[in-house]
């Protein structure tokens, strides 16, 4: 099943967030590969593209809402202190 995961970042964690970025591309890279990554990108601060981040939304496929939770909860930026929370949902995909 696909699960949407909004993760919100701490206040102050732009350092943390660049020194973590490598690592936490790789691990969107292998969902990838796994053909389990159905979009993935940052959330902005404001309406131009270079805001700063200030979170994720990652939509992918996972056995189970928990899976999903036990994958970001492992992700080096919610163990780097980058992300604040994060919310894992059931996603239900209509459109492309």
């Amino acid at each position: 099943m696909l699960y949407a995961i909004a993760a919100l970042d701490a206040a102050d964690s732009s350092e943390k967030r660049l020194a973590a970025q490598p690592a936490h591309i790789e691990r969107l890279l292998q969902l990838k590969n796994q053909g389990r990554l159905i979009m993935a990108g940052p959330l902005q601060s404001g309406d131009s593209s270079e805001a700063p981040a200030c979170g994720s939304l990652i939509v992918a496929e996972f056995d189970s809402q928990q899976a999903a939770q036990d994958w970001i909860n492992a992700d080096p930026y919610f163990v780097a202190g980058v992300y604040a929370k994060a919310k894992v949902r059931p996603f239900l995909k209509r459109l492309p």
